[in-house]
């Protein structure tokens, strides 16, 4: 058999772990083994012939004018992810917000209506709650715990379903294929934020939403180093509006930053595989001690929604969510007191990362609002990294003797 006829030459036939490593990657006439940066803005064309049939889609083959639309380097960065997750099409944004108001604008129209589950990550509840309505799509913000919740607030111009999934920061979940059903016999596209789950512990897709995002600042890059955000999806939708949108508005990746993000993928499973099962292990001592008022952790058994998520997750998470007994004082005096893990609003990074919500990610909403989504003064934020785990327990034992 020749190397031509290699089933394996066919990304798709490759396992998750080898496409994190290759997928995506297109070659210059050099071979280099690394991918390239290609830094440039524009590109030249052989005559004008060739400009026009560009410009038009006349073309056979896709191919690039402006980098601002497309460049090769953000292409490998989006082909890489498209096959990870499981996607047709995918489009590469500056920042993780911008994919997310790319998603939910490229969907909706004035006079649409949206519903969405009220435990959101911040930048994400002001794109539906304050954002959206300015320009005449008003929301409606649900218990997403419950499905029937986004059934009763539909309307008929309901068009969108936004949801995460764990969400940040309580890390209670949503059943995708459920929400997904009602919201597509309603006629109305589901959005999935992937970010807590990552696409090596969950599929949104193949559980029936429309479009997926993700910061590609967390545990893709996983280095604290750069920022991003994709989407992903059907053809028709990121080919589509998605891709007009982010052409004509200009929020578009920096080469630079899609090379980090590839050399970021190549260690995405090991990475996540590696935290998820140190999260684990912190879920299990956290939920023991006599300071912790409660733990969230997905795959704990005391999580209220751990049958749900043993059905649509592979594991738990980086994250970790708990409360301290002596609310924020207590919160605070714990995070002071921690010698390894830092005090930091990112997450999904190779090192181990902590934050109170309610007066960071969560400060600009009232308390009451905090409250509605799980977000109390006692309420802390673990993001798991990759140092020893009985480490990250000695340094977390050490301060909440502190407490």
């Amino acid at each position: 058999m020749s190397k031509s006829s290699n089933p394996l030459n066919d990304p798709k036939n490759r396992a998750p772990a080898t496409m994190l490593v290759h997928g995506g990657t297109q070659r210059s006439q050099f071979k280099e083994t690394s991918e390239a940066i290609f830094m440039n803005s524009g590109y030249a064309y052989p005559n004008s012939q060739y400009a026009e049939d560009l410009f038009l889609n006349k073309l056979p083959k896709p191919a690039h004018n402006y980098s601002r639309f497309a460049n090769p380097t953000v292409d490998m960065f989006q082909d890489r992810m498209a096959l990870l997750e499981g996607a047709e099409a995918a489009r590469a944004f500056a920042t993780g917000m911008s994919a997310v108001t790319n998603a939910v604008m490229s969907q909706v129209r004035a006079g649409d209506h949206i519903v969405a589950s009220r435990a959101l990550f911040g930048g994400c509840r002001y794109v539906v709650e304050d954002f959206m309505p300015r320009w005449g799509v008003p929301s409606t913000l649900v218990d997403g715990r419950d499905p029937e919740n986004f059934a009763r607030a539909l309307r008929p111009n309901t068009k969108l379903v936004f949801i995460e999934t764990p969400t940040n920061p309580t890390l209670e979940l949503v059943d995708i294929a459920a929400v997904a059903e009602i919201a597509h016999a309603h006629g109305a596209k589901l959005i999935v934020d992937n970010v807590f789950a990552t696409a090596m512990l969950q599929k949104p897709l193949e559980l029936g939403a429309d479009l997926v995002t993700y910061s590609a600042t967390k545990h893709i890059d996983g280095q604290g180093r750069t920022l991003g955000g994709i989407v992903l999806g059907s053809k028709a939708l990121i080919e589509g509006e998605v891709h007009t949108l982010l052409r004509q508005t200009g929020p578009s990746m920096s080469p630079f930053n899609a090379w980090v993000l590839l050399k970021g993928i190549e260690t995405l499973g090991l990475r996540v595989r590696q935290m998820t099962e140190s999260a684990a292990k912190v879920a299990d001592f956290l939920g023991q001690h006599s300071k912790i008022e409660r733990i969230s952790y997905p795959f704990h058994p005391s999580h209220p929604q751990y049958e749900l998520a043993k059905k649509q997750m592979v594991s738990g998470s980086t994250l970790v969510a708990f409360e301290v007994k002596g609310g924020r004082e207590a919160a605070f005096r714990l995070s002071d007191s921690l010698a390894v893990i830092l005090i930091s609003n990112n997450l999904g990074d190779a090192k181990s990362l902590i934050t109170h919500p309610a007066t960071t990610t969560h400060a600009r909403f009232t308390e009451e609002v905090r409250l509605e989504a799980g977000v109390t003064q006692s309420l802390l934020r673990l993001s798991v990294g990759l140092e020893d785990a009985d480490d990250l327990i000695r340094d977390l034992s050490y301060a909440l003797d502190q407490v």
